[in-house]
């Protein structure tokens, strides 16, 4: 073997080695849990406003777009992920003013943007709402909802100085619909705060009892003697009644003209390891996918297998981040060595390339540690 090529080998050997190092010693936080469906939050309202036959994330709404282009389409396919594992109760101070509603995610900071034209709840003030939050995976602990003084500005980026004392405090409410799914949800009832007209942010935190982990999320509303109709989604951000089937925030579209499916498919609940399957970009006769794994267990894992079954005769014909076999339209993946440690709270993905023969429709993907 000449020097020349020994010397790329050892390069190559090295950077691999040292990308599982990183990988290891700092796992990303777990793409999963929950954000606020009534009144909707940011990243799961504009995640209605983008939904494609396709399965991409194609915003309408020009604030949604803007969030998009500053943080990617990542940052709607993980709309219930605004995360931090390590805060642990802290606000102020903890999370800086002025990225409230990314809670200081670097991932989702194009939310914290000050504009006039997010996706709107409408509201009456002081009225009882029946709220909502998603429970893609379910953990006891407390929510709490704050709603913007009245001197606050949509112009300005949200600080906590913006913010008035809780109006509602909810501990470990019951749940609808699956865990792990886009309709699963916590519910609960609570009064809205009173004297408030026009634009405000209702600013929502769950604080988990059983770990260190807290979501955050921000919901633009307006208060105009609404009942919960939501304005600024899909194209033209045509006005909508929140008990309609195709703009109900936990009711999936039955106009044969609306996107039939979501751009991930929800992982069955139970067991400590989850995944979700999504479809990053499509062409004519393929598509490129993604498979998260998530770890919401105590214990590290050692290692994985997610499996899954195509329902339209698709082929995979490369991956990486995973070594693949198949049996009929039966896909069975495993880590390779520098992705099987998965952190509790964590997660690791892998992709792959696919041919598809017309109809994309999504699998429901399993996964089980090692």
């Amino acid at each position: 073997m000449n020097r020349s090529r020994m010397a790329t080998l050892l390069t190559a050997a090295v950077t691999l080695a040292l990308g599982a190092v990183a990988l290891a010693a700092n796992p990303q936080p777990a793409a999963a849990h929950g954000a606020a469906m009534t009144p909707g939050s940011r990243t799961y309202l504009c995640w209605q406003d983008g939904r494609s036959q396709t399965g991409e994330i194609k915003p309408n709404n020009p604030a949604c777009s803007a969030a998009v282009a500053q943080s990617g389409a990542n940052s709607l396919y993980n709309w219930f992920s605004v995360l931090r594992s390590d805060a642990g109760g802290r606000t102020t101070g903890f999370i800086p003013d002025g990225q409230l509603c990314s809670g200081g995610a670097t991932g989702f900071r194009g939310y914290d943007l000050p504009r006039t034209d997010w996706p709107l709840t409408h509201l009456t003030a002081g009225a009882r709402l029946d709220f909502k939050y998603s429970n893609w995976a379910h953990h006891p602990g407390t929510f709490y909802f704050y709603v913007t003084k009245n001197s606050w500005s949509p112009t300005r980026a949200l600080a906590w100085s913006d913010l008035e004392e809780p109006f509602l405090t909810v501990t470990n409410p019951p749940q609808r619909g699956s865990v792990g799914s886009n309709d699963g949800h916590y519910y609960f009832s609570g009064n809205l705060p009173s004297g408030k007209s026009g634009r405000h942010i209702i600013y929502s935190r769950w604080v988990r009892s059983d770990s260190q982990e807290n979501f955050f999320g921000c919901s633009d509303v307006t208060f105009d003697g609404g009942s919960g109709q939501v304005t600024g989604v899909g194209p033209g951000g045509t006005p909508t009644d929140p008990t309609d089937p195709p703009t109900d925030p936990t009711d999936p579209p039955t106009d044969p003209t609306d996107p039939p499916t979501d751009p991930t498919t929800p992982p069955p609940s139970g067991g400590d390891c989850m995944a979700t399957y999504k479809v990053s970009s499509t062409w004519q006769g393929g598509f490129q996918g993604e498979v998260t794994i998530m770890n919401h267990g105590s214990s590290p894992f050692s290692g994985w297998t997610a499996s899954w079954t195509w329902p339209n005769g698709q082929a995979i014909s490369q991956i990486w981040g995973a070594t693949q076999s198949s049996s009929g339209s039966t896909v069975t993946a495993t880590n390779v060595g520098y992705n099987g440690t998965v952190a509790p709270n964590g997660t690791t993905t892998f992709g792959f390339l696919a041919s598809s023969t017309g109809t994309n429709g999504l699998p429901t993907v399993t996964c089980a540690r090692r």
